[in-house]
């Protein structure tokens, strides 16, 4: 049995699904977001993990020739920890899988606030390749609704800092998070974020609440509901048409979404729009997931 001492749950992005799963930080330090129930467990209280328990773990992997060709950095917000753990975890690191590919981590953009441009490009020269920022929107009346603490500003700055340290950026927004109501400015403030960015990664998951929605609609006083699927095309259709990017790899084939979409941005931009559309004009032609297919 492999020494990996989890605090369940965990979770990690779709593409990670090959990686080591180090978990570093249990929890989330900020964990206000009222769209968000992954770190409200009993027994996720946030915290750092020892550095001498990480090593062990580390040290236990090689023993067991486990073979290691990515890390993830687990919990939801490993970034918030000071930029001299994080280099001291990322040279552990890479003591003991030298041949590493890459690190990967969360990141919500007020981590990186007390964080340097050059303390970037070093942790980017210890291995630390990719970030996944979930700004979820570029509206500040949305982001403000949902209590993300982020503003378009920061989530920019952010963004900024992770190009010029020369890290990849992996970026989510959510589908449906401002209502029928917000649903024009929150796709065209997303794009307009995505645009000034230019992530290297864009995805988009359908907002959903398998626990109930009362939490997370009570702030926007009635003005929320979920959307319906002619209403989420038509909120992407939008943020596609604003979408001014030049090479980004666009996904949205999250479980969650009834219409899969790949492709380059902006390569792929007509063909994108095209589908969705379609989708618009006649969903039962479209090839659309049945609820029973969505995983939430």
């Amino acid at each position: 049995m492999y020494p990996l001492d989890y605090i369940e749950p965990v979770f990690r992005p779709p593409s990670e699904a090959s990686s080591l799963i180090l978990q570093v930080t249990n929890g989330c330090s900020y964990n206000k977001c009222t769209f968000c129930d992954m770190y409200t467990a009993e027994g996720k209280q946030f915290r750092p993990k020892p550095i001498d328990q990480i090593e062990a773990e580390l040290k236990g992997l090689t023993q067991h020739g486990y073979p290691v060709r990515r890390v993830f950095l687990a919990d939801g917000d490993a970034m918030s920890l000071s930029f001299r753990r994080l280099k001291e975890i990322l040279e552990l690191i890479q003591r003991y899988y030298p041949d590493l590919n890459r690190v990967s981590s969360y990141c919500l953009p007020r981590n990186l606030k007390n964080k340097s441009v050059q303390e970037m490009s070093e942790l980017h020269e210890l291995g630390l390749k990719l970030l996944y920022v979930g700004c979820e929107s570029g509206d500040d009346e949305v982001l403000r609704l949902v209590n993300k603490g982020e503003t378009y500003d920061s989530s920019l700055a952010a963004l900024s800092k992770i190009h010029q340290a020369g890290i990849k950026s992996s970026v989510m927004i959510l589908n449906g998070l401002g209502g029928p109501e917000l649903s024009g400015q929150h796709a065209l403030n997303s794009a307009r974020l995505m645009n000034a960015s230019q992530p290297d990664y864009l995805s988009t998951l359908v907002v959903e609440f398998p626990m109930g929605s009362d939490r997370f609609a009570e702030p926007f006083e009635g003005r929320w509901r979920k959307l319906n699927k002619v209403e989420l095309f038509q909120e992407m259709e939008v943020l596609l048409s604003t979408l001014e990017l030049e090479k980004t790899i666009f996904r949205s084939d999250h479980a969650s979404n009834y219409l899969v979409l790949k492709g380059v941005l902006g390569q792929d931009k007509s063909a994108l729009l095209d589908k969705v559309r379609q989708a618009m004009a006649n969903p039962q032609q479209a090839g659309l997931r049945q609820e029973w297919q969505r995983g939430l």
